[in-house]
């Protein structure tokens, strides 16, 4: 178990897809780039490859930690995490269910 205090360290803001390609390297990777209230949209790798296609995620509010050490996966950097939800084979992204500013903090 963490502390809430260990919790409050982790930021997590609302992120809006701007785009979506397949990644050059890996069968079951995406690399989005999303809108977190920064200057630049950030550059996500997502295992979300065959759950959504990218038409289904542009434009989609997501949920987005953003305070992690970015990490490469097969060669293109991670400059965050967005949340899913995962049943079985079955993968769901946590979403919004109204419109909500890109980079508003999640509490």
């Amino acid at each position: 178990m963490i502390s809430f205090q260990d919790f409050q360290k982790v930021e997590i803001k609302v992120g809006r897809v701007v785009a979506v390609e397949d990644h050059p390297n890996a069968d079951k990777l995406i690399i989005i780039r999303a809108d977190v209230g920064e200057e630049s949209p950030r550059t996500l790798v997502a295992g979300l490859k065959g759950h959504y296609a990218a038409e289904e995620l542009e434009g989609k509010l997501i949920v987005v930690v953003t305070n992690l050490e970015p990490a490469r996966l097969r060669g293109v950097q991670s400059d965050g995490m967005l949340l899913a939800a995962q049943e079985a084979d079955k993968i769901v992204l946590l979403t919004f269910d109204r419109d909500i500013s890109p980079g508003s903090p999640v509490l």
